[in-house]
């Protein structure tokens, strides 16, 4: 079992303050967004036989257990993060398996560098995630019904807007919604800036269903991603509460601290909120135009006090314990890898004590009983 040492992302739209907070330190005035939590090449964690990337390349049947290795291959198939949204991220959609490898092999046929600015496809994988609110969160998931969209959209009273409204109205689901986000992100971007402008001021005046993209125009004024967003539902997510996120779906995260989790991938798509690359033909090969409730996920209790997060997701398993004072003799030894992560209270694991912010990678089948006061993440795959 080895204590992890995690690399904290510095993203500009992190927030200064969450997590510091959480790990019990002074803010540096820097933006901390996200603390990852894997054997990611981009951020793996140390330990102290080395990165884990290496400590798992050394001896993959060893840390990641024999069944783990023939369904994922010789790596560590998640992703864990602590993420600090201080404002939007960007708008953005992730690949199903077939079209990651598909859309990697052409890339790679065509020799576009990893580290081109436009690359879409950085692996050949997917990326299933799901992300578990630690405080009150903010997000959008998954488009609304095309007409609340058009009603949002006609209360602003921008006439630029109104033919928008009229094919959200007039049109299929699918078409509607495809006809409408092509025309936004397509629009010539100096009268898009000045629709966009007019909208934020609209938002802003009526409040209420229209505040959070009046917030998320302050962040990125002129951007045709804020019409975009307007298409989507707008989830707010109490602590413990999560939402997962398939293939397809467009989605950004505007505010709140969170677990994540997802497969290790770094696959995006991006819509808009952002000054990145938005390559929209490939974007709308992608996004899945269907429309309905995000679908917010609770826990499910299990009979040794492990709260599960059911997704479809194979490459990863969330579930959370909550300890009561002085709670002992929990064995969460598994045949399969784990990173437990404290983000409350002081869990004891073998010899390692855990307070918030703080986690271990055990390695499957190794022995881990768990003890103390507080909250527990536990993160693992599915066999």
């Amino acid at each position: 079992m080895d204590r992890l040492d995690n690399t904290i992302r510095p993203y500009a739209w992190g927030s200064t303050t969450a997590i510091p907070h959480l790990l019990g330190v002074e803010p540096s005035g820097e933006p901390q967004a996200e603390m990852w939590m894997g054997a990611h090449p981009g951020a793996p964690s140390r330990t102290g036989r080395g990165t884990l990337a290496e400590v798992i390349d050394a001896d993959p049947e060893r840390e990641l257990g024999a069944k783990t290795v023939a369904r994922f291959g010789p790596h560590l198939p998640f992703l864990l993060k602590l993420l600090a949204a201080g404002g939007p991220l960007s708008l953005q959609v992730h690949p199903d398996l077939d079209q990651a490898g598909q859309g990697y092999a052409d890339e790679e046929r065509h020799g576009v560098p990893l580290d081109a600015p436009h690359r879409n496809y950085k692996d050949a994988n997917h990326k299933p995630e799901l992300v578990c609110a630690l405080t009150e969160f903010d997000g959008l998931c998954g488009f609304r019904e095309p007409s609340r969209s058009a009603d949002l959209l006609d209360a602003l009273g921008v006439d630029s807007l109104k033919p928008y409204a009229g094919l959200l109205r007039a049109r299929p689901t699918d078409a509607a919604l495809r006809e409408v986000l092509t025309a936004v992100l397509t629009a010539d971007r100096e009268e898009m800036a000045g629709t966009v402008a007019e909208a934020a001021a609209a938002c802003a005046r009526l409040g209420g269903d229209h505040a959070p993209y009046a917030d998320i125009a302050r962040h990125y004024p002129g951007d045709p991603g804020v019409l975009a967003a307007m298409l989507l539902n707008h989830v707010r997510l109490q602590p413990g509460e999560a939402l997962f996120l398939g293939a397809g779906v467009p989605h950004a995260y505007l505010n709140g601290l969170s677990v994540e989790v997802m497969a290790n991938s770094d696959n995006v798509l991006r819509c808009g909120l952002t000054p990145k690359h938005v390559d929209v033909p490939e974007l709308l090969r992608i996004v899945r135009f269907e429309a309905g409730d995000p679908g917010i996920l609770r826990p499910e209790a299990a009979a040794d006090g492990e709260e599960v997060y059911d997704t479809p997701a194979d490459e990863f398993r969330l579930s959370r314990y909550v300890l009561p004072e002085g709670a002992t003799g929990h064995d969460l030894t598994l045949e399969t890898p784990q990173i437990l992560l404290c983000t409350a209270g002081s869990v004891r694991t073998g010899e390692h004590e855990l307070t918030p912010g703080q986690s271990v990678f055990v390695p499957a089948d190794e022995k881990a009983d768990v003890s103390g006061t507080g909250t527990l993440f536990r993160a693992t795959v599915v066999i």
